[in-house]
């Protein structure tokens, strides 16, 4: 099924009950990879890059699917990091967006790097330089906790 009949049958905005995506945590040498997000909600935050699990689709194969579009590269997916939820409400109260994501720490088996479908930019950063992106907090503590686990299973020291 394409992403644009998928659109039509998925209600993202008030929907009925909450949508499962995925985050795709790609490191390499001590860095993550970060996107600009190019649609609602959070349209041009910086973010994780990710979306939908498709129906039928596994969790790690939407990280591979959803790396791809958004990044061009090949990852292969390792461990679950962090689950989160991510509710957004409109200014009556109600809930305009809910999700629950299942993050996941990958590694980068090829491609090249460059910002497509849902992402309007993608950029590498270390732990020291995440302030520039100004994440949300909930999305800064699961990209440094993915970095820790990273450090610590390569056996580097951790900050």
């Amino acid at each position: 099924m394409s992403s644009v009949s998928e659109e039509i049958l998925i209600q993202r905005e008030y929907p009925a009950a909450p949508l499962v995506g995925v985050g795709a945590l790609i490191m390499d040498n001590g860095n993550i990879l970060l996107a600009r997000r190019g649609n609602p909600p959070a349209k041009g935050e910086w973010s994780v890059p990710g979306g939908l699990v498709h129906v039928g689709e596994s969790l790690f194969d939407a990280v591979i699917r959803e790396a791809v579009e958004e990044t061009g590269l090949i990852v292969q997916p390792r461990y679950l990091v962090e689950l989160i939820e991510r509710i957004f409400r409109d200014e009556d109260g109600r809930v305009r967006y809910h999700y629950v994501i299942a993050d996941y720490a990958c590694t980068v088996l090829g491609g090249e790097p460059v910002a497509g479908s849902d992402a309007d930019e993608i950029a590498w950063s270390n732990e020291l330089a995440l302030e520039e992106f100004h994440l949300p907090s909930i999305t800064r503590e699961v990209v440094q906790k993915a970095l820790r686990m990273e450090a610590e299973r390569l056996g580097r020291k951790t900050e």
